[in-house]
């Protein structure tokens, strides 16, 4: 199932601070938005608000449904979300922890089924993670913990998947390839991916659009050869940056030394 996403005068405060202010915007479905910006921008928050984390005004509309009328586990079916910094509980093994992607699909009072592990097992594989199943989190390297997140999120088999920074503890060769694998899934399963990434040269490579967001607000927004623009991209970063593209047409965003 495809599903699209509705944001409507989305806003977040926290006390005094405004973290997202009147955020309006439409992912189609099986669109890839990726969310760019400064730190402090609000890309987690905005992130957060359509997972239904954070305290938000406005409106998010999930496959024309409001999120705010859906219970938890309904949206759990509809929204998989990859948070900037996971918790892992140091003794639980990586089979079992991709396995609480199941959650929603499993009954009340019921078990996992034979079914359920397929999935988790599968995607273990896809990620190159089966040699890891049995070992504990504590073992692991943050990399490997970055992608047995990736894969919990994705045994939800939710049609909308939100990424915060899911590449950050990842090594260059990792980054494509994770990035490589939600992209073929996108294809495969029709999600609907909306992601935030520092990484501008990943992002314009992969998101069908960008938004660059300033101040928790949408600064610029459309294909990424029109968001990623130097001089924008050094107003809004405080540095001066190159984007070159190479023979492939492909974009990238080079950062220049102040001399």
């Amino acid at each position: 199932m495809r599903s699209s996403i509705s944001l409507e005068r989305i806003t977040v405060r926290f006390d005094t601070t405004t973290a997202v202010s009147d955020v309006s915007e439409t992912v189609a479905p099986g669109e890839w938005v990726g969310l760019i910006g400064p730190n402090g921008a609000g890309k987690t928050t905005l992130l957060r608000s359509i997972a239904r984390l954070v305290k938000h005004e406005g409106r998010v509309t999930i496959a024309d449904e409001d999120s705010t009328h859906l219970s938890r586990r309904h949206l759990a079916r509809l929204v998989a979300y990859v948070p900037q910094r996971p918790t892992f509980p140091p003794d639980m093994t990586v089979s079992d922890y991709v396995l609480i992607g199941r959650t929603s699909h499993i009954g009340y009072f019921s078990f996992e089924t034979k079914g359920d592990r397929t999935v988790c097992s599968g995607l273990l594989d896809r990620l190159d993670l089966a040699r890891l199943a049995e070992r504990q989190l504590a073992t692991l390297s943050g990399g490997e913990l970055q992608r047995i997140v990736l894969a919990r999120a994705l045994a939800q088999e939710a049609p909308v998947l939100l990424l915060d920074e899911p590449t950050s503890e990842l090594d260059l060769g990792r980054r494509v390839d994770a990035l490589e694998l939600v992209d073929g899934l996108r294809a495969e399963w029709g999600l609907t991916v909306v992601s935030a990434l520092h990484d501008l040269t990943l992002a314009g490579q992969f998101a069908d659009r960008l938004l660059l967001l300033a101040e928790g607000r949408i600064a610029a927004a459309g294909p990424p050869g029109d968001v990623l623009e130097e001089e924008s991209l050094g107003h809004h970063f405080g540095t001066n940056v190159k984007v070159l593209r190479t023979g492939d047409g492909e974009l990238v965003v080079v950062p220049q030394r102040r001399r």
